[in-house]
């Protein structure tokens, strides 16, 4: 079950354009039209009338390969840059695993860190090909990997979780956690709960 709408939904025609946005402006591959319909679970006549309407519109580029168009990005168009950042808040990463990382029981603390984060944060870069995620407190670890596993369903992609208790989190002589410290880090959710 997904979590409410993304923050930004409201600038896009609907959650499947953002979503099919997301899975080609995301993506450093291109994808068939069939293929993004089996991965969002959508009619294939309406995701292609949506890709075709984002190819009129410049933001994608169809290329035949034998009986299948593959799908990607216009990265000519000027607005392409901004247009992904937009699409990466709303539908990408962060959104998705806080959508899907939020209820664990026993979560204090949720980062997203290493390649994904860097991006993210404006570190350039090739698209990672998956998503490390931190999660500070004593989360339950099968409750953890089922969130996980919704999540690289969703984002096409491994995600890979790292329990650490808050005494761990907190501590300074950690290797681990001093590298994660020292890299680019997005946090998704606080590491204390307001009481």
């Amino acid at each position: 079950m997904r979590a409410s709408a993304p923050p930004l939904l409201a600038i896009f025609r609907s959650q499947l354009q953002g979503e099919i946005l997301a899975r080609t402006l995301l993506s450093d591959e291109p994808i068939t039209i069939a293929d993004l319909a089996r991965d969002l679970n959508a009619p294939l006549p309406t995701v292609a009338r949506e890709v075709n309407r984002l190819h009129t519109a410049g933001i994608l580029v169809l290329n035949r390969q034998g009986r299948a168009q593959l799908v990607t990005a216009d990265d000519s168009n000027p607005a392409i840059r901004p247009l992904r950042e937009l699409v990466a808040i709303s539908f990408g990463p962060r959104q998705i695993i806080l959508e899907e990382f939020a209820a664990v029981p026993g979560l204090d603390g949720l980062y997203i860190f290493g390649s994904w984060a860097a991006r993210f944060l404006g570190e350039p870069g090739r698209t990672p090909a998956d998503v490390d995620v931190l999660i500070v407190g004593s989360a339950e670890r099968n409750e953890a990997y089922d969130a996980a596993d919704r999540a690289a369903r969703r984002l096409h992609r491994e995600v890979n979780p790292t329990i650490v208790s808050h005494h761990r989190w907190t501590e300074a002589d950690d290797p681990f956690i001093t590298e994660v410290r020292h890299r680019p880090l997005l946090r998704l959710l606080p590491e204390e709960k307001a009481p």
